[in-house]
């Protein structure tokens, strides 16, 4: 699978840390290597970093930017609004920004510090109170895809308009994006609900029903451990006959999608370690999963010549797993460069990336 498929198929990569992308990326390829992640975000352009679903950044394909922006930009948008009116802020002024931010990119992309000095002078009053508070300047202007994100320097965000970083999108209608967002959801993510498909877009639950309704002929209601879900009609056959030949580990990073494709985590951890892995200010740990089901969590350290990874067991592992965990290890350990192979340390696990 290439970079754009792994994207397609999971409907985004969640790009808050991007260590931790970079490392959602090799867990579901392993012979991949950093330096084509980046050559695919900042050379050939064909993943782009921007803000999608629940306000928070992703790596998607540059072919379905325009889905995305499309799907989202009314929840958005309403979102975006319901913030600015608390502090006074008429729609022209945004209008007006948007257009200073085009304007103050036109020569190529611009760290985040020094647009942000570059539209100051275009800032009133109410706008500024509103920076101060919570949104950054140039946000409608990223609901809008007007900008998105180029390469970084250091630590700091570069921004790039969106007509000089990509070919020029096709149009999409808002419904037949929001029934491709849909779709691809519950390939992903199914069997679903539409209160799950509600909260991972980020959209209020009479815009989600809109385009649950718009789609229900090609649904399929099936029963659950946990009660009725729904499933695309035509991935049933797959699914019924889908089984796993072999156990399948795998160690997710920070802010992983899987784990963010439902409301009810149930399904996932058990509630007596809920804590350990959805934690406190939108913090998700690291995960350790086996066939689908979180076994413990996990982090790791930078050493003088290597890289320590420490595991927290919710159980006893076994031999078997403790190998598995080992080889995934050995793989990351490539993936990240190490100089020596990653060690596994049972423990209480530390901060990780």
């Amino acid at each position: 699978m290439n970079l754009i498929t792994i994207c397609q198929n999971v409907c985004g990569i969640q790009a808050q840390v991007m260590s931790a992308a970079e490392i959602s990326l090799w867990a579901r390829r392993h012979d991949l290597t950093r330096a084509e992640i980046r050559a695919a975000l900042w050379k050939s352009r064909t993943l782009i970093k921007t803000s999608a679903m629940r306000q928070t950044l992703h790596l998607i394909p540059a072919q379905d930017f325009s889905i995305y922006i499309t799907a989202l930009k009314r929840s958005r948008t309403a979102a975006l609004w319901n913030m600015m009116s608390r502090f006074g802020i008429a729609p022209k002024e945004i209008d007006a920004l948007n257009a200073a931010v085009m304007e103050a990119l036109r020569d190529g992309p611009l760290p985040q510090r020094e647009l942000t000095e570059h539209l100051k002078p275009h800032a009133g009053k109410n706008v500024r109170a509103w920076m101060a508070e919570a949104w950054s300047i140039f946000r409608p202007a990223i609901v809008e895809g007007l900008i998105c994100y180029g390469p970084e320097q250091g630590n700091e965000a570069v921004f790039v308009r969106v007509d000089q970083w990509l070919p020029k999108p096709k149009i999409v209608a808002e419904s037949a994006a929001k029934q491709i967002l849909l779709r691809r959801y519950l390939k992903a993510y199914g069997p679903a609900t539409l209160h799950d498909f509600s909260r991972w877009t980020g959209m209020n639950i009479p815009e989600t029903k809109e385009v649950w309704e718009s789609c229900k002929d090609e649904l399929l209601e099936v029963d659950c451990e946990d009660g009725k879900k729904f499933i695309l009609r035509e991935d049933y056959e797959e699914l019924r006959d889908s089984a796993l030949t072999t156990h399948v580990l795998r160690l997710l990073p920070h802010f992983d999608v899987y784990l963010l494709g439902h409301a009810d985590k149930n399904h996932l951890v058990h509630s007596g370690n809920y804590k350990r892995v959805y934690r406190n200010q939108g913090w998700i740990s690291p995960v350790i999963l086996l066939d689908g089901g979180i076994i413990g969590v996990w982090s790791y350290t930078r050493r003088a010549k290597n890289w320590l990874l420490e595991i927290a067991p919710f159980e006893k592992f076994s031999k078997t797993v403790r190998a598995k965990i080992e080889e995934e290890a050995a793989s990351l350990g490539e993936f990240l460069g190490a100089s020596r192979e990653i060690k596994t340390v049972e423990g209480k696990v530390g901060l990780a990336m």
